[in-house]
């Protein structure tokens, strides 16, 4: 039998069971219980390991256990406070329509080993699963932990899922190819990109769908503009500063999230040009903040809060088949995104009239489906 890992919180818990005994949380949770759709050997590893640690379940725990409440944990650590605030909003009414309780807990470190001590503190206490929305949906040591801890997790805005993982999403390429379209349509052909935080998936495919829609007008990518940022407003202020200070600064700017989007609107403002007159101005995401600033932001809408509520739902399937030993659904979620347009974009100086669509409101792409 392997050693269970020393818990920062100081007690034996379910899940230090369930590593001792090679089996899952819910598996060990159907012994506690008197469940009878265990095989016998695994029935026996598992009390040998309750017996080695000197587990002993209390009343509380077994209510748990047997359905009477099922608390879901909520691991996060997001830079832009208006993408986490909508993310919570979904998950609290999901919870609360399906009669759950929701864990919060924050894991602000990008440390790797920092991040597993977090999760492994976090996996110590009641929780049956644990939502992931980014950027720790891509953060391998806390799937790591909770995968060794048996506790299923799902991930949000994930761009490739490992195998037999839950992951809910919408297709960040053609929302980013619908917006550079946009642009496009408008008449701009100095665009300038600022990236998301390299350590997310989704920011590879908004690059990706940029410059795949680039290419469709013989636009060459290696001759465009593009500056990293970090979904953070402060690293967008950074980005849009090179991107203006350039001889032949673009007509517009793509931010890859609103928060970096708004954070150049601030820099042209600051610089003494007229958004979207001067340049213009477009995100990604949709989130309050982007009708908070002025001009309000042409964006591609993804909707946070349906996400959340999704994968909570996704999630509470997986957990409810593991106490019923149910096969297993895999699924990844992909939503509809929309592109929204606003104030904040429009044809470059000098353009009489854009060709396409420049009106007020697309509509969006068909996502929505299982895969």
């Amino acid at each position: 039998m392997s050693r269970p890992s020393r818990r920062s919180r100081g007690t034996v818990t379910v899940q230090d069971v369930a590593r001792v005994a090679g089996v899952s949380a819910m598996t060990v949770s159907r012994v506690v219980n008197g469940g009878t759709n265990v095989r016998e050997t695994t029935r026996e590893a598992v009390l040998a390991a309750i017996a080695q640690l000197n587990y002993s379940p209390n009343s509380a725990a077994r209510s748990l256990a047997a359905g009477d409440a099922t608390q879901i944990g909520l691991l996060y650590s997001n830079p832009s406070a208006a993408y986490l605030s909508q993310f919570l909003i979904g998950a609290l009414a999901a919870a609360r329509r399906a009669g759950c309780h929701l864990v919060l807990e924050a894991c602000e470190s990008e440390r790797p080993d920092e991040q597993a001590e977090a999760t492994r503190s976090f996996a110590s206490t009641s929780v049956e699963g644990v939502i992931l929305p980014p950027p720790l949906s891509e953060a391998a040591p806390v799937r790591a932990e909770l995968e060794a801890a048996g506790i299923p997790w799902v991930s949000v805005a994930m761009g490739l899922p490992p195998a037999r993982s839950l992951n809910v999403r919408i297709d960040d390429f053609e929302g980013a190819a619908a917006m550079t379209r946009h642009l496009l349509d408008l008449g701009h052909r100095r665009i300038g990109f600022i990236r998301g935080n390299p350590n997310q998936t989704s920011s590879a495919e908004r690059y990706r769908g940029f410059a795949a829609a680039l290419e469709e007008t013989g636009i060459d990518v290696k001759s465009v503009p593009v500056e990293q940022g970090y979904f953070t407003f402060r690293s967008g202020i950074v980005a849009a500063e090179r991107l203006l200070d350039r001889p032949e600064p673009p007509t517009a700017i793509f931010a890859s999230n609103d928060d970096m989007a708004a954070a150049a609107v601030g820099v042209a403002h600051r610089r003494g040009l007229h958004v979207p007159q001067d340049v213009s101005v477009v995100g990604f995401d949709d989130t309050s903040l982007a009708t908070t600033v002025w001009p309000e932001l042409t964006t591609v809408r993804q909707p946070i809060a349906t996400m959340a509520e999704e994968a909570l739902t996704l999630l509470l399937a997986r957990i409810r088949a593991h106490r019923s030993s149910e096969t297993d659904k895999l699924e990844e979620q992909v939503l509809d995104h929309e592109l929204i347009v606003r104030e904040s974009s429009a044809p470059p100086k000098g353009t009489p009239t854009a060709r396409g669509n420049g009106g007020r409101r697309s509509a969006a792409a068909s996502n929505t489906g299982l895969r």
